[in-house]
């Protein structure tokens, strides 16, 4: 499920395991700071920093061809020692923080479809008053205000929400511009696709508001 889980861990390596998981944290150290979406699990910033760093010393290492991460940190020169040193790191950091018992995906799954169906819910709901009417009828103009006035309030919302985690995000990467390092770039292109999730999404509210 997690890289990190099939990679090797130093013997000595102090494990600190938070008790249990729960509904909305990182399924991997249970924690709820800065919760994403990550290979379809919800994971924090730390984690997922942590991964893109393991990730992008994968890519190198198998780009050349090279002895597979894990064990020795020998290396041909001084960029592939980077790469394998930073990834032991960031494994050794995952394995300190892996919660005791990891939860089950299915339970995982069943967490989530609450979140995804709430996020529809709202508007949604003005709808069933009209359930008993014939399918081809046409709505009053009545229920037609009710509706578009709980939609576009909804989609205010949301879209104060999302330009409150745009801000968020452009703070986070003007603060590591010009920040050197493979822990750097990793958290950066984490921001980068969050950054783009975040435009993607207003642009299709906007879509929604003027179709109203």
């Amino acid at each position: 499920m997690i890289d990190a889980q099939t990679m090797d861990s130093p013997a000595t390596t102090s494990t600190v395991r938070i008790a249990r998981w729960t509904p909305g944290g990182c399924v991997w150290c249970g924690s709820t700071d800065s919760i994403e979406t990550y290979r379809n699990e919800p994971r924090c910033g730390l984690c997922r920093e942590k991964e893109a760093v393991i990730d992008e010393a994968k890519h190198f290492i198998g780009m050349y061809g090279l002895r597979p991460l894990g064990g020795t940190l020998a290396s041909d020169d001084e960029e592939e020692r980077e790469y394998r040193v930073t990834a032991r790191d960031a494994r050794e950091v995952l394995n300190r923080i892996r919660l005791e018992k990891l939860p089950d995906p299915a339970v995982v799954r069943k967490a989530l479809r609450p979140r995804a169906a709430a996020a529809v819910a709202a508007p949604a709901t003005p709808r069933p008053a009209s359930a008993s009417a014939p399918a081809k009828a046409a709505p009053t103009k009545k229920s037609q205000a009710g509706v578009t006035g709980i939609d576009a309030i909804e989609l205010q919302s949301r879209v104060e929400k999302l330009l409150g985690q745009l801000t968020a995000v452009d703070e986070q990467i003007s603060a590591l511009d010009g920040a050197q390092g493979l822990p750097a770039r990793a958290r950066l292109k984490d921001l980068d696709k969050q950054r783009t999730t975040v435009l993607s999404t207003l642009a299709a509210l906007e879509k929604a508001r003027r179709r109203q």
